[in-house]
């Protein structure tokens, strides 16, 4: 794999999304983009994630052939369980490609927060490809009409992690360090498990609670304790742990779905590898990315899967939060 050209190739696209968004927030209402599209397998489509399709491919297109073949496998583009093979006549691609142009559509729809363009890319091995294979990580910051400024952030496997800030209205660029939070507890900081979507929200809320109360049982001073942020974008809860902000998150909705279903009630939206196909960035930069039972991030490369992650910002974190974590979530059986 040619790391740097697949890199400046995934960069490239997502300052080409950056910028169509910019114009679509600019120029249509929220309730124009707001508009649903289609009701796919993996997720809504929203009428600005539709937009960005032809930019996507204008890029990546004519850099296919160069790369010995692509099948792209991005939300809202193609078929869902083949994605779309570059160029098209090639019949053993040898990237594969797992993308979400717009991680965070509803909160960056009505102008309300940033999303960010995910992308990770992996050496072709069919259906067998999985989140470990990915060799090329890019995130780029899709900002508010109220913002100048945007970061871009990548990692290449076994190189690290790098990130820079661009100016969007004079083009300057400044490096920007990645350093996730050294805090050694959650306590004092944003910690939280991702619950933004009912149902069974009380009962993510409880194991929070008692994972707060284990590890700190007493509060005379009536202060807080934690702090959360629900941040309605995988791609953003990532970026928060990378700038030292968060210090860890869990989004465990697909554990919860499965155990309510298994009780006769229906489940929700859960998280896709789609959404978690740029934290190699975070491997690279030190922080310990798990499944839901504590186990290596396993996921296939494909739009439809349950994903669980858990993050921690650094190896004290993990140690503090870890295994309460795992006993309180056999309490409530999420898991065995």
């Amino acid at each position: 794999m040619n790391h740097e050209r697949i890199k400046n190739m995934l960069i490239e696209t997502g300052k080409a999304v950056r910028q169509n968004i910019r114009h679509s927030l600019s120029v249509s209402s929220t309730h124009e983009l707001s508009q649903v599209y289609a009701e796919k397998k993996e997720d809504t489509i929203y009428m600005i994630d539709r937009e960005v399709e032809e930019h996507v491919l204008k890029i990546i297109e004519p850099l296919s052939t160069a790369l010995g073949g692509i099948v792209l496998l991005a939300e809202g583009i193609g078929e869902d369980e083949t994605g779309v093979v570059l160029p098209a006549e090639n019949v053993q691609p040898n990237l594969r490609i797992l993308m979400d142009p717009i991680d965070g559509t509803r909160g960056l729809m009505y102008d309300k927060r940033s999303a960010f363009f995910l992308a990770g890319a992996a050496p072709n091995k069919g259906s067998n490809t999985a989140f470990s294979d990915i060799e090329v990580a890019v995130m780029v910051e899709l900002p508010t009409t109220r913002q100048y400024q945007a970061d871009v952030l990548w990692a290449i496997k076994g190189k690290g992690s790098f990130a820079y800030r661009e100016n969007m209205l004079t083009g300057e660029v400044q490096e920007k360090t990645i350093i996730p939070s050294n805090a050694t507890s959650i306590i004092g900081g944003f910690a939280q498990l991702a619950r933004f979507f009912p149902p069974g929200r009380e009962i993510l809320a409880a194991i929070e609670d008692e994972l707060i109360h284990t590890l700190a049982p007493s509060n005379p001073s009536g202060k807080a304790l934690v702090f959360e942020d629900q941040y309605i974008s995988s791609g953003g809860q990532l970026y928060e742990l990378l700038m030292g902000h968060d210090r860890f998150v869990a989004d465990l909705r697909g554990l919860l779905y499965n155990k309510l279903r298994n009780e006769g009630i229906e489940g929700g939206h859960v998280c896709h590898p789609y959404d978690v196909c740029a934290h190699l960035i975070g491997q690279e930069a030190g922080i310990i990315i798990t499944d839901g039972t504590g186990n290596p991030l396993h996921a296939p490369l494909n739009l439809t899967a349950d994903i669980n992650w858990i993050g921690y910002a650094n190896k004290a974190i993990e140690h503090e939060v870890k295994p309460v974590l795992m006993k309180l979530l056999k309490k409530h059986r999420l898991t065995i």
